[in-house]
């Protein structure tokens, strides 16, 4: 999760990015660290029968190295493929990727290997004014008003940490409301409290929300029961857990119309 930076970029220094926008993350969590877990052939496991493209949003994608693993990954492509090698693929599978760092979403622009297929945005995933109406513009495109699969990876702590209790159950509501399927790796407790240490040592203020949060302990089991009892969806299954100890969770949604097809009178559901 990334926000917008003010008087430079906030990391600038060592262990300053109070909103995540870490300007080389994917050095210390590389992306094969996560699509490694994931099995062979999700998508085709996922949704066997459904018509093609699939429509995926990836939340808080920094500079978009995740990104593109996961979309090698889940259409078993190879590392060294791009655009170039599989024009199909954007029959397969289109993939908008929002950050609200614009300087991060510069980057992953000029180094996308799938410019046709993969739509990097800034964004602010939490301003529901311009969040709405840019996703369904999107989703318009495509007929659709729901994505097939969202991905929302190691996000859930900076939305928390900067916008609370309800921030987050914000967050998890909006995102169940628009996936058909999300896959979220949740930071633990003790990450929240190494985020708070590295700003405290860098002089700056604490965390607006940090000592407030009522829901806290283990994130993993807490955001399972909000996205479960309040958000309409199950749990499918844990794909384990990564080195840097942080769970890939996947959850289904259980509401109505799970095509996320937009219906008319021709088309009824």
């Amino acid at each position: 999760m990334a926000a917008p930076m003010s008087e430079g970029s906030p990391a600038s220094q060592p262990g300053a990015a109070p909103y995540g926008n870490f300007p080389n993350y994917s050095r210390f969590h590389p992306p094969q660290g996560r699509v490694s877990l994931l099995p062979g052939g999700l998508l085709q496991s996922l949704f066997p029968a459904e018509a093609r493209p699939l429509l995926g949003l990836d939340v808080g994608c920094n500079s978009g190295e995740l990104s593109v693993a996961l979309y090698r990954h889940l259409l078993g492509l190879q590392e060294s493929e791009g655009s170039l090698d599989q024009p199909a693929a954007g029959k397969d599978l289109n993939l908008l990727c929002c950050d609200i760092d614009p300087a991060l979403i510069e980057r992953a622009r000029q180094c996308s290997p799938f410019p046709a297929s993969i739509s990097f945005a800034s964004l602010d995933i939490m301003d529901s004014g311009a969040r709405e109406p840019f996703l369904s513009s999107f989703l318009r495109r495509f007929g659709r008003s729901a994505f097939d699969i969202g991905f929302c990876m190691s996000v859930t702590m900076w939305i928390h940490l900067n916008h609370g209790d309800k921030g987050l159950v914000e967050f998890l509501s909006f995102l169940s409301s628009r996936c058909r399927y999300l896959l979220i790796e949740p930071q633990p407790w003790k990450c929240y409290r190494a985020a708070a240490r590295r700003l405290r040592k860098l002089g700056r203020n604490d965390f607006d929300h940090f000592r407030s949060l009522a829901i806290n302990g283990d994130m993993a089991e807490r955001i399972t029961q909000i996205l479960t009892r309040d958000c309409a969806m199950e749990l499918v299954r844990c794909f384990g857990s990564t080195s840097w100890d942080r769970s890939l969770l996947l959850f289904k949604s259980t509401r109505s119309n799970p095509e996320g097809r937009e219906t008319s009178a021709q088309e009824p559901r």
